[in-house]
Parts: structure tokens; C-alpha cells; sequence
């Protein structure tokens, strides 16, 4: 049975979403570039892209349903169906993971009722698992609406939802404050960012990668590994040319015995 039309937007909605649009279309010299922030665009009018707001984007571009689909679904960016105001990740990636976040993430779906990409009751919170958002010096780290809450612990992570439910005002552990996802979808569409404070807002790596950095730039000095006597450390072996075998290029014969091979000559004899 064929598809029946995806119903239009209001009159007064799709005039001001065409006017938004074409503000973002004169941005780029093809128009299809603009297709990613328009449907941020038509995600920030419902809180998720809906067959209207895909059609609405294939309008604009002159594009076919079939290729916005395409694109609206590859990217986890674009919700599908109705969402939270708040969309709360946990990350499930390895050293978040490690250090507590798939505990996090088990605990919070027993504590909203709710599964990986669902939302609770009240339309407040859609909980999902997310992968690395290059914090691991914070982790584990729980991201809303894609703001940083760093160092999280269960109960932490806890408190935060609860609090996102009752309305109270939360603030993130570092960069801009905090704002509804149709917000947040209206600012990745390029739009001002016009919370208080959202520009001057920054954030910085952690001293784990900070460290790295100064020990890279030779700004300070590796700290010497001193190994008890007789354990077989370096001061009881005599210096070598390398640290380890790896270190320097070896003959294919010497690298790996069983199957030796010399040079291939010029002819590829």
C-alpha cells in the first residue's frame, strides 16, 4: 500500500521555518550542503524530524524525499521519534565504562523505568548510551543535551535526572548552560546562541592530556622508573642500542625466521 503524503506544516509554522531555511541555504554555495542544519532546523520545531520536516528539507532543496531520508537516517544526531526535553547519554565507551559508566547507565534505566533510547512518562527525560565524546580525562561523564557532567557516580547521576524531571535549574561541569534539546537543535542549525554566558563559555582538557601536552612540548621532565635491585630492571642489564626490538627496522629473515626473503631487485626478479 503507497505512503500517503506527509501532512504540511501550518501556514504561519512553514513561513517561518522557510524564512529560517533560506537564511541557512545562502550560506553555502550548493544548496544540498545545507541539508545537515536544516534538518537540526525542522528538529527543533517538534523535537525530533518527522516525515513533515523531511519533506519540508526535500522542498527547500529541490531534493527527494528518499535522499533526506538517507541522511536523516545515518546520523544518531536526528531523532526519529517523539524525544525528550533532556537527552541524557551516558557513556558506555571503554574508560567511561571502566570506571563506572555502564553501572551509570544500568542504574539509570532501572531508576527512570526506561530502556537504551527511551523516554520517560512525563516527556522530561530520553536516556541513551553514547560513545566517546573525547572527555576521558572526566570520566565517567554523562552528557546533556550535549553538555559535559563530568566525574559522575551513580548517585550523582541520579540526582541529575531528578532533578532535570522536577525543573530544577542544573548546571553543567564546564562549557555553555544548559537548554531544552529543541534549543540546543536550533543552535547546531547556526543560529545565535543567545543564552547568557553561552559565549564566553569554554572548557579545557584535563590534566591527564594536559600533562601529555607538556611532557610532548619538553616543558617538564618524565619521572624516572626505579626499579629495586636485583628485580631485573635496566641498571642490572647491559646497555643496549634499542629499548626494544621494535625499535629499530630488521631484516625480513631476522623478524621472522620462517619465512626469510631478501631484496626484490629493480627487474622484480
Amino acid at each position: 500500500m503507497p505512503q500517503l503524503p506527509a501532512p504540511d506544516y501550518p501556514d504561519d509554522v512553514r513561513a517561518r521555518l522557510e524564512t529560517d531555511a533560506r537564511e541557512i541555504i545562502a550560506r553555502y554555495p550548493d544548496s544540498r550542503s545545507a541539508l545537515l542544519p536544516l534538518l537540526h532546523l525542522v528538529q527543533s520545531e517538534e523535537g525530533h524530524v518527522t516525515r513533515t520536516g523531511m519533506q519540508f528539507c526535500a522542498d527547500m532543496l529541490d531534493l527527494t524525499t528518499a535522499e533526506v531520508t538517507a541522511v536523516a537516517t545515518f546520523y544518531t544526531m536526528y531523532r526519529r521519534k517523539p524525544s525528550g526535553d533532556y537527552q541524557v547519554g551516558v557513556c558506555t565507551n571503554t574508560l567511561c565504562a571502566v570506571m563506572g559508566g555502564d553501572a551509570i547507565f544500568e542504574s539509570l534505566q532501572d531508576h527512570l523505568g526506561v530502556g537504551n533510547g527511551e523516554t520517560t512518562d512525563d516527556g522530561k527525560v530520553t536516556l541513551e548510551h553514547i560513545e566517546c565524546n573525547a572527555a576521558c580525562d572526566f570520566a565517567p561523564v554523562v552528557m546533556v543535551n550535549w553538555e559535559f557532567f563530568d566525574n559522575q557516580t551513580v548517585e550523582s547521576a541520579k540526582r541529575l535526572v531528578d532533578d532535570l524531571r522536577r525543573g530544577a535549574q542544573v548546571a553543567p561541569t564546564r562549557g555553555a548552560p544548559l537548554c531544552t534539546f529543541k534549543e540546543t537543535a536550533r543552535v547546531l542549525a547556526g543560529f545565535p546562541d543567545e543564552r547568557p554566558g553561552a559565549v564566553e563559555a569554554g572548557g579545557s582538557a584535563g590534566p591527564a592530556s594536559l600533562t601529555g601536552l607538556r611532557l610532548a612540548k619538553g616543558e617538564m621532565t618524565p619521572a624516572r622508573v626505579v626499579h629495586p635491585r636485583g628485580s631485573g630492571g635496566p641498571q642490572d642489564q647491559p646497555p643496549a642500542e634499542h629499548l626494544s626490538s621494535h625499535d629499530a627496522p630488521q631484516q625480513t629473515s631476522a623478524s621472522d625466521p620462517a619465512h626469510p626473503a631478501g631484496p626484490v631487485s629493480e627487474e622484480g626478479e
